[in-house]
């Protein structure tokens, strides 16, 4: 009688602080494979990972390309059963143009729900970063809700509202695939559970991460300080306290919850709707 057993895999893409915080709690006893654009990222991740008694492996991969998401799947389905999935991968508004925003933080999205829905093991789970940033959007047109979330992920693209001389700033693109990130996953939860698996997204509010950092330093970071102050937390947020979240809403203690977005952001979307802080939406 054969006693082998399957390769328990963790899917992380984007291996920075939020990225390892949540494999830190989702990834004991099981392989992590942490995908990056920049294999020096990765590769950084996963030394540290392991000096801290996890296995790990490393992969390349653009989210913008359908091709090498793809080209990710196969690569993790032929290592073992993805048992889960965290996508942490995304560009801020003073990183990137409205293009690159969309291309990466919209459209990648949908591509690695797409292909990770394929392979997804019965009884994992997968969660999506989103940002409270989705929470800040006027309601949308319901005709753009359904696009948005059910719209095959090659032909987004091509959606007229997502074109360059309609979204025209970094932030307006930012918080337009935020929005879209919260809906696509509540869509795509449905095609997960046909699979036995679970589907969720979580929205940060400020994280003190290095992309954090990027927006502190930019023409936002004075709002960035007014917003903080506002908010009922009165300060930032901890990688650590997304990997505790997302661990609860992955795991064991979570297993009701599918199709969700949690919204985890110190109070500041409550602060917006109170009046004690004033969007710009110039």
């Amino acid at each position: 009688m054969s006693t082998s057993t399957t390769l328990e895999l963790v899917v992380v893409i984007g291996a920075g602080s939020m990225g390892q915080a949540i494999a830190r709690r989702i990834g004991v006893g099981r392989m992590i494979l942490l995908a990056d654009l920049r294999e020096d990222a990765a590769q950084a991740a996963a030394k540290t990972l392991q000096t801290a008694g996890f296995s790990t492996s490393t992969a390349t991969v653009d989210v913008a390309s359908h091709d090498s998401v793809a080209a990710l799947a196969k690569t993790a389905n032929d290592l073992g059963s993805v048992v889960h999935v965290v996508h942490t991968a995304g560009l801020s508004p003073a990183q990137a143009s409205p293009e690159a925003i969309i291309a990466v933080d919209l459209i990648g999205v949908a591509f690695v729900l797409e292909e990770f829905g394929r392979i997804i093991a019965s009884g994992g789970s997968g969660i999506v970063i989103a940002s409270q940033a989705g929470h800040m959007l006027p309601p949308l047109p319901a005709e753009q809700n359904e696009a948005l979330a059910r719209t095959p992920a090659g032909s987004l693209a091509q959606l007229p509202f997502l074109q360059r001389d309609i979204v025209t700033n970094s932030g307006a693109a930012y918080a337009l695939a935020k929005r879209a990130n919260i809906l696509r996953v509540q869509a795509a939860s449905v095609e997960w559970g046909d699979r036995g698996a679970r589907l969720n997204s979580l929205s940060p509010g400020i994280i003190m991460t290095p992309l954090a950092m990027d927006e502190f330093n930019s023409p936002a970071g004075e709002a960035y300080q007014r917003m903080i102050k506002a908010s009922a937390a009165g300060r930032v947020g901890t990688p650590d306290e997304i990997g505790a979240t997302a661990a609860f809403l992955m795991g064991r203690d979570g297993s009701f919850i599918t199709g969700t977005d949690l919204l985890i952001d110190g109070g500041v979307i409550a602060s917006i709707g109170a009046g004690r802080y004033q969007l710009n939406r110039g």
